[in-house]
């Protein structure tokens, strides 16, 4: 301040310590500015995980809320717990009690006037405490069904019906030397309606693996299926008394006496067409209400939840919640019916479960329970099985909080307005369309996949929702509708920006006139194909130099390069002289495991590698660099809709060797040359879901 003083020239002097003054006013006020951080699942719905006791293996099979608010919880062990007080918080725990035991692995609970029902693999049981001691004391069979002792026959339920019955879900088993379902003894495959006095009446045929079953907001019964056999992809089905829901091999029972169902195997015709177009000629084969895309929103679909909270847990009421054992998270999906066919739209909800999730029920106080289990069906969540919680902030998350069909396109609504500028611009928003083929091989690549040419955008006064116009949209089509540009009024991006919507039917409704969109769209093509067309005489060019300059490069080489193998060569090479220096025999074990676990080889040797994958669902067999088997999984994650077409291997140099997916019980062979690098590299299956579990280790010895 001193040297100030002495300037001579007074109003620099006072210019210098005004400038002074507002430098340090901006530095104060930048530090009291808030940062941008981008929201997560977790700002709105937060994972609480229930402290279980060392002693108790709480591998979730069923689940039910209880009057008082406690949990009734069967586990696959065998086992019904009641846990009073589930909400607690702080340092007080959850209080655990034994309620049954020697139960057969039972994957389904349910309460009703007093008494616990649980399904377990070849009954129906009713549990009564009948002396209040907190214990049942009667074990009541309502009604037995045949097993044959195959291990796939797991059996889930019951749901009540409104009439007072209940209805249970039947696993087809599995064959390993056939490598696809087998319905081995009546009713499996097939829902059945139990009285309480413990009469049975098929009800409904055509299941591969219910494990999720439940009521919607108006009453009506949907089950959820798992991608393999007859099942392209997971999927979400209306079950109404007769349906026959695609799975060919429960057919084998529907001559018995009181079936609903009249088709034979022989009706069901296996040609890899989409399952919407078989379905409009085969009387009685029933299309899915919803499709979940395998991979991006799941691998191995479960628990069925329909939000009944009023709103208590957030702004999804009426709409349903969908989780995944195999990826651990929950999806969320508004139905329509049009028509009288159910259909609509499923969107990402909530990630990170530390477990396989197979029951989501709601709490007294709104919160909804997950209950959890991974042994033998391995999940991204690392815990053998966990109890956790999720409870809404109360904040209000930027969604797409549905979509829904019109006549001409979709229309979104969301949970927050929108940037009116960014929502109205079709540049915004991306529409594709796919399907899967109806087969009895398992799974299914994504067929017939094409752009939707939006055509324009209307938003709405308020700014809540956006109309599409969109062209070339298919009936039984998956769509898969993006809106990454659209934001809110806030500038908030979207928490989840895409919806994929299965279209059964046409919304009803005027269509909007197209004219003034098609006319704006000429001219502004006219004007991008002036611009694009310089653009191309300019790349040209350079393009010209640049070839020039390599064959300029090439010829000055001497000595050509070795020639390398493909990372997928399904040939031994000529070099080799009809000779390997090893051979590996590579297989699969139940719980996502490659048999053997670690191999070991000398650096730059000769390998064939034979690949037998002996288990239920599909693999691939990958090599990549050290430390990178996530990193590479993850990318895989990433190919959306191309995934199964590309055998889930992204284009990385990460990856070294790879074979194709392979169908159960399917095996391929495959030639490389060891990494001359000694080292320990990861050999992986890049399914999504698999590859965080199913790894072994490559090593490479001098």
């Amino acid at each position: 301040m001193k040297n100030l003083m002495n300037f001579n020239n007074t109003k620099g002097f006072a210019f210098a310590l005004a400038c002074l003054v507002i430098g340090q006013v901006e530095l104060k006020a930048q530090d009291k500015a808030p940062m941008m951080v981008p929201e997560t699942e977790d700002d709105f719905y937060k994972m609480i995980s229930l402290p279980v006791p060392e002693d108790v293996i709480l591998e979730v099979g069923g689940m039910a809320t209880l009057p008082d608010g406690s949990l009734a919880i069967c586990t696959r062990r065998g086992e019904v717990w009641i846990v009073s007080s589930p909400s607690i918080s702080g340092s007080e725990k959850p209080v655990y009690k034994k309620f049954a035991s020697g139960l057969h692995e039972p994957l389904g609970l349910a309460y009703k006037d007093g008494d616990i029902y649980v399904t377990q693999r070849s009954e129906l049981t009713r549990l009564s405490d009948t002396d209040g001691d907190g214990q049942a004391d009667v074990y009541d069979k309502i009604y037995s069904w045949p097993l044959s002792g195959n291990y796939h026959e797991y059996s889930y339920g019951p749901t009540f019906l409104p009439n007072g019955n209940m209805l249970v879900t039947l696993n087809v088993g599995w064959s390993n030397s056939l490598g696809h379902g087998v319905s081995l003894v009546p009713w499996r495959g097939w829902a059945l309606e139990i009285t309480p006095d413990g009469e049975m009446i098929p009800f409904a045929a055509g299941m591969r693996s219910p494990a999720g079953y439940g009521m919607n907001s108006e009453g009506d019964f949907f089950y959820t299926e798992n991608q393999g056999d007859w099942v392209g992809s997971g999927r979400i089905s209306h079950v109404e008394k007769g349906d026959f829901l695609g799975n060919a091999e429960s057919l084998e029972w529907s001559d018995l006496p009181g079936s609903p169902v009249t088709l034979k195997k022989e009706d069901i015709p296996n040609t890899g067409e989409p399952m919407y177009d078989v379905a409009q000629r085969v009387p009685g084969l029933k299309a899915p209400a919803i499709w979940l895309p395998h991979g991006i929103l799941g691998i191995s679909t479960s628990g069925f939840l329909n939000d009944n909270t009023e709103g208590k847990f957030g702004p999804f009421a009426n709409q349903v919640f969908v989780g995944d054992q195999g990826q651990s998270n929950i999806a969320r999906v508004d139905f329509e019916k049009i028509n009288g066919v159910y259909q609509g739209v499923v969107f990402p909800f909530r990630e990170g479960f530390s477990s396989g999730i197979l029951r989501m029920v709601w709490g007294n106080d709104a919160s909804m329970f997950v209950g959890m289990t991974s042994r033998g069906w391995s999940s991204t969540g690392k815990e053998l099985f966990s109890l956790q919680r999720l409870v809404w902030t109360g904040r209000m998350p930027f969604e797409m909080k549905t979509i829904k069909s019109k006549p001409d396109g979709f229309e979104i609504e969301f949970t927050e307005p929108v940037d009116k500028e960014l929502a109205k611009d079709p540049a915004n928003y991306q529409v594709t369309g796919f399907t899967y083929k109806y087969q009895a091989q398992y799974g299914s690549p994504v067929i017939n996949n094409a752009p939707c040419d939006i055509i324009g955008v209307v938003v709405s006064e308020d700014g809540m929702k956006a109309r599409l116009l969109v062209d070339n949209l298919r009936l039984g089509y998956i769509h898969e509708i993006k809106a990454e540009g659209v934001k809110s009024t806030e500038g908030k991006p979207l928490l989840h920006n895409v919806g994929y919507y299965t279209l059964n039917n046409f919304g009803a409704g005027e269509k909007i006139d197209q004219a003034p969109f098609l006319a704006a769209r000429h001219e502004h093509e006219m004007m991008m194909k002036a611009a694009a067309d310089s653009a191309a005489k300019a790349q040209a060019d350079a393009e010209a130099k640049a070839k020039a300059a390599e064959a300029k490069k090439q010829a000055a080489a001497t000595t050509p390069a070795a020639p390398k193998l493909a990372k997928n060569t399904t040939t031994m090479p000529a070099a080799w002289d009809g000779k390997a220096d090893v051979t590996i025999n590579m297989g699969t074990k139940p719980g996502l495991k490659f048999d053997p676990a670690q191999v070991q080889v000398k650096a730059g040797s000769k390998v064939k590698l034979v690949f037998q994958n002996v288990d239920d669902m599909l693999h691939n067999f990958v090599i990549v660099m050290p430390g990178t088997a996530i990193e590479v999984g993850e990318a895989a994650m990433k190919l959306g809709l191309e995934g199964q077409q590309k055998d889930y291997i992204p284009n990385t140099s990460k990856v070294l060797v790879n074979t194709k997916l392979l169908q159960p019980s399917e095996s391929a062979t495959i030639y490389f040359i060891a990494p001359t690098e000694p080292g320990e590299y990861t050999y992986v299956c890049t399914v999504p879901g698999h590859f965080y579990t199913m790894q072994g280790i490559l090593k490479v010895v001098k």
